[in-house]
């Protein structure tokens, strides 16, 4: 028997619509990544997940994968974040879940805006729908934290990414360009790949004219390449300012580092990835701007002056910034830690 056949209880109904959603990580901007699952005494009839802003809806998605519409009537319906109730670029989904004749309708995560946190559970329910949410709720709410912070502030999510040697150097000596391995670059890229914009110091520009763009991967657009700087004054002939992607290059000028997020967040940009170097990261540390680090740590001793992480550092053990629920993991011989940030 299929796992598509076997009847499910409503975590592992979440499970499957997680699984969905997360397809749509880094292609949803401005929207939330959010995957559907239509099913029938715990087996699964259809999927969906929303591909993009302006398009369906995860559950109008799974609706029209439905072999025929009228198996909605009756069924129930599991989605990863609380349907949306107000009008915006789509009609709004409770209306399509009430004239679907769903019987229940089972959500992960509530919205977290305020304007709208609990209004689908009660249109749903004013109409003899039975409603649960928080099934996964941590685990739904995780995947859009970076969607979650900019709705509740309008400041981007912020992730610290390196890669760096055993004794956290980040500059590799005139013959070897990179100090990781190609894995952990890969890895990398996926990480690049979620993010609504990617930000570096000028002198990270001025020393390895990166490109800072998603290759190898279908993206919607290109992140935008923020330049923290505090001259203004990268070369001319530089990557950031010459290749197809110039439109989407931004340098900030003698702006604090907290501002260039802040004008970032009004842009729409809702999770950036602070690359470097570590100035940069230092800065973004000793001004409690990062809320996730993803480190790759080599296993190579470099030495010599340029750490992954400058600035003024902690005055005490005691204040140093701990990781929440930190993850280790080997990727080819290096290791990626994560951990979001717990003051």
């Amino acid at each position: 028997m299929s796992a598509r056949s076997q009847p499910a209880g409503d975590e592992a109904l979440m499970r499957a619509a997680l699984a969905e959603a997360r397809k749509g990580l880094g292609k949803t901007g401005p929207n939330p990544a959010v995957g559907a699952v239509i099913s029938k005494n715990g087996k699964i009839l259809s999927l969906g997940w929303h591909r993009g802003a302006g398009k369906p809806h995860a559950e109008i998605e799974a609706l029209r994968n439905l072999k025929n519409r009228s198996l909605a009537r009756g069924a129930t319906l599991h989605v990863t974040l609380e349907p949306c109730s107000t009008h915006g670029r789509t009609p709004p989904c409770t209306g399509a879940i009430i004239q679907a004749g769903f019987a229940r309708v089972v959500f992960g995560a509530t919205d977290p805006n305020p304007k709208h946190a609990g209004r689908a559970k009660k249109i749903l329910e004013d109409v003899g729908i039975q409603t649960l949410g928080g099934i996964l709720g941590e685990e739904c709410s995780l995947l859009n934290r970076a969607w979650n912070k900019w709705i509740a502030t309008g400041l981007p999510f912020v992730t610290a990414k390196a890669g760096m040697s055993l004794d956290a150097r980040i500059a590799s000596p005139p013959d070897r360009r990179w100090i990781t391995s190609e894995a952990a670059r890969r890895d990398a890229m996926r990480l690049r790949a979620e993010c609504g914009a990617v930000l570096v110091g000028a002198e990270t520009v001025r020393t390895d004219n990166p490109q800072l763009t998603i290759r190898g991967l279908r993206v919607k657009e290109q992140p935008f390449r923020a330049v923290w700087s505090r001259s203004g004054h990268i070369p001319s002939d530089c990557h950031l300012l010459t290749d197809e992607h110039r439109d989407r290059t931004i340098v900030y000028k003698g702006k604090p580092l907290a501002a260039v997020l802040q004008d970032l967040g009004k842009r729409g940009v809702q999770h950036v990835l602070i690359e470097g170097g570590g100035k940069t990261l230092g800065e973004a540390l000793d001004r409690r701007l990062i809320d996730r680090i993803v480190f790759y740590i080599a296993p190579v001793l470099l030495g010599g002056p340029t750490p992954a992480l400058g600035g003024h550092g902690v005055p005490s053990n005691e204040s140093a910034l701990q990781l929440k629920n930190p993850t280790y993991r080997r990727i080819g011989p290096d290791l990626r830690v994560e951990g979001e940030i717990h003051p």
